[in-house]
């Protein structure tokens, strides 16, 4: 069966458990004006909008107050958001899928691969591996699920300019995929401020609502906050800004049962004890709006050859701890940056 094949099968089966299509709501009276209202504001589900604030809502210019109202009613009426048993959470929970990341030991270390539904966060300094894992992730989530994949396209939104595809096609050799039809699957986008990057969230949702897709990849979260920020200042401002786009990525989570992976930049910790025998304490930047954002949260480095100083690193291994999680312990693993990906450091030739 060709990849193409697969992902249209794919589509096909999962519809009846999707998101509805916000044009449902025209059989609960609701006009169809106003639904292409909704629409064109990035609210292209009846999850969406049940999802959404009612002060959001009257903020649609032609959505009056009465008028959030029934929209409200009727989106809430199709989409259950009162109490459920734990059971059934249980059972939902279990049916996840998870998203190989390339590695053996790195998927140990999540609980079978990046989680869909939820946002995770990879933070760590320069060269650490955080960009070359969403590379490898961009093509293993087209992957069958039996293979580790989600069988779905992604989204990728680029804010540093990291993004290759070359690098895609290498991975898709690993995987025996076609690279053309790899390459076709990835709905990439470059952002160039902060504005534009919470803007692309509204392309992104309205993309998938027409097609199957299972990842959102966001390279770099934050750098360009730290640069259309600047100061104490506009900190509030900045924080604000950011808050709302988190938000957008996880009603995206929830909407589509994707799975959201962020990366995030580090700086050095001004209270970390000094002294020649403290260490270099690094912290992700964002603060506490991206600690509570992010469900689970990584933490990259490069790693250290046993018996060497912490100068030497260990040729293309990479360490990765969990920093955070409601789950998952705080453990830590190594994977490699080989030609063809995210591996383990044993693949290495």
């Amino acid at each position: 069966m060709s990849q193409a094949s697969q992902n249209d099968e794919a589509q096909g089966g999962l519809s009846m458990s999707g998101p509805l299509m916000v044009g449902k709501l025209e059989e609960a009276g609701i006009h169809a004006n106003d639904i292409k209202k909704l629409s064109d504001a990035g609210l292209n589900t009846v999850e969406a909008v049940a999802f959404t604030p009612k002060k959001n809502l009257i903020a649609i210019k032609g959505i009056s107050d009465a008028k959030a109202d029934k929209i409200l009613a009727e989106a809430q009426k199709i989409v259950p958001l009162g109490f459920q048993s734990a059971t059934e959470v249980h059972a939902r929970r279990s049916e996840l899928v998870h998203i190989t990341t390339g590695s053996k030991q790195l998927d140990a270390l999540l609980g079978g691969g990046i989680e869909t539904g939820a946002i995770t966060e990879l933070f760590g300094e320069f060269r650490t591996g955080k960009s070359q894992l969403c590379h490898t992730l961009a093509v293993t989530c087209q992957l069958p699920v039996s293979m580790g994949g989600g069988e779905g396209k992604c989204l990728y939104i680029d804010t540093e300019g990291t993004f290759r595809p070359a690098r895609l096609l290498a991975v898709a050799e690993r995987y025996g995929l076609s690279g053309e039809e790899v390459l076709d699957n990835v709905a990439y986008a470059r952002a160039y401020n902060a504005d534009h990057q919470n803007s692309l969230l509204t392309s992104a949702s309205a993309l998938m609502a027409e097609s199957r897709f299972c990842l959102l990849i966001v390279d770099s979260c934050t750098a360009l906050y730290r640069t259309d920020f600047s100061g104490r200042g506009e900190l509030s401002a900045r924080q604000n800004h950011l808050g709302k786009f988190l938000r957008t990525l996880q009603r995206l989570a929830d909407e589509f049962g994707i799975a959201v992976v962020v990366t995030n930049q580090v700086m050095s910790n001004p209270d970390a004890s000094a002294g020649p025998y403290a260490g270099n304490e690094k912290k992700p930047i964002g603060g506490n709006i991206m600690a509570h954002a992010s469900t689970t949260r990584w933490f990259t480095k490069r790693a250290v050859l046993s018996g060497y100083s912490s100068r030497r690193p260990a040729g293309n291994t990479r360490t990765c701890k969990i920093y955070d999680s409601p789950c998952l312990p705080e453990m830590e693993t190594h994977f490699a940056i080989l030609s063809s990906g995210i591996g383990d450091p044993e693949e290495e030739t």
